[in-house]
């Protein structure tokens, strides 16, 4: 399969865009089909890199994988439909593991959701290999009843988004679509948040929320004044990040799943490696240092550590970032 850059972003589950999520009385069972798939995605610089993904359907390329939402109490019954000849597997880090699912074969693998908050579903099988080809994908955990709180006693929010974050070496993409092993060391060019890079304006693709992380409106955070978004950022790449968000501080959550003691105030948090994850939650006030007072406009999050801005290893602004915007 060829995709666009188009073909990198997967829709969240329940339709495209910020989280919505109504709590429950009673749980309930749900159940999903990922097929895993393969094919070429082409990046901001016109190269074709190989990519694997945890897909809707056989037809597709979905990268990260959909993003499902749950309350606690919930049974999930997942079937995996492994298209491809190579083995994979599909784990949520303390919550389920299906173990080895052979070339060609399905599985179905049924579990209860038990402790909120935010997670990666991934394939651990050939680690990190093919997490980080795209098998990936976010799963959040609602406390039950509650529509607005990462858990129970949290900070409240009024919306929420997931951020899955990925460096790709295609060095490394294209010898794991050739059966190979990668035997370099690991070299990032592209930086994608849920599966897409910033677009510059008077680029072509500039504003196209199919393509720009900019305007995809499951990474683009949009509100008003007195709005609170909860924002479940999770790492599926090599590299530790420094994660700038511009306007307004965040309140830091919880980090690696485990809340902080304490939440502080912080306009850069570090995002650990393989696997690591932050929540946050994004206040749209009046930036404090704004005179007159802002109440609508642009501004954007970025990652300080310079590599992320780019693709290919130039293309500056053509890297790991969106726009916050007051609405």
């Amino acid at each position: 399969m060829k995709f666009s850059s188009a073909g990198m972003a997967s829709a969240l589950m329940g339709g495209a865009g910020l989280v919505s999520w109504a709590p429950r009385a009673h749980a309930v069972t749900i159940n999903k089909t990922f097929h895993i798939t393969e094919g070429f995605i082409t990046q901001p610089d016109g190269v074709d890199v190989y990519f694997r993904g945890f897909s809707d359907d056989t037809a597709s390329l979905n990268i990260p994988g959909a993003q499902l939402i749950v309350q606690e109490g919930d049974t999930l019954s997942i079937t995996i439909n492994n298209t491809l000849t190579t083995d994979h597997s599909f784990v949520i880090d303390g919550v389920v593991d299906s173990g080895v699912i052979a070339a060609g074969s399905s599985k179905t693998i049924s579990f209860v959701a038990s402790a909120a908050g935010s997670y990666m579903y991934y394939d651990a099988l050939n680690a990190p290999y093919n997490r980080l080809s795209g098998l990936h994908g976010g799963f959040a955990i609602m406390p039950a009843g509650s529509s607005n709180e990462l858990f129970a006693g949290s900070a409240t929010f009024v919306q929420q988004y997931f951020w899955l974050t990925n460096d790709i070496d295609p060095v490394w993409n294209n010898a794991i679509g050739n059966g190979n092993t990668p035997g370099t060391e690991f070299e990032a060019r592209y930086f994608t948040i849920n599966g897409r890079s910033m677009r510059v304006p008077e680029h072509p693709d500039y504003g196209n929320p199919d393509i720009d992380s900019g305007y995809a409106p499951d990474t683009r955070v949009a509100g008003s004044i007195g709005d609170r978004a909860l924002i479940r950022i999770q790492n599926a790449g090599m590299c530790t990040h420094a994660v700038h968000f511009h306007a307004n501080h965040v309140e830091w959550l919880a980090r690696n799943g485990a809340p902080r003691p304490a939440v502080w105030k912080k306009d850069t948090i570090m995002l650990p490696r393989n696997q690591g994850s932050l929540d946050v939650i994004y206040p749209f006030e009046s930036p404090p240092d704004a005179w007159p007072a802002v109440t609508k406009g642009k501004f954007p999050m970025h990652f300080h550590d310079e590599m992320t801005q780019t693709a290919g290893g130039g293309l500056y602004q053509f890297g790991l970032a969106t726009t916050i915007s007051f609405e």
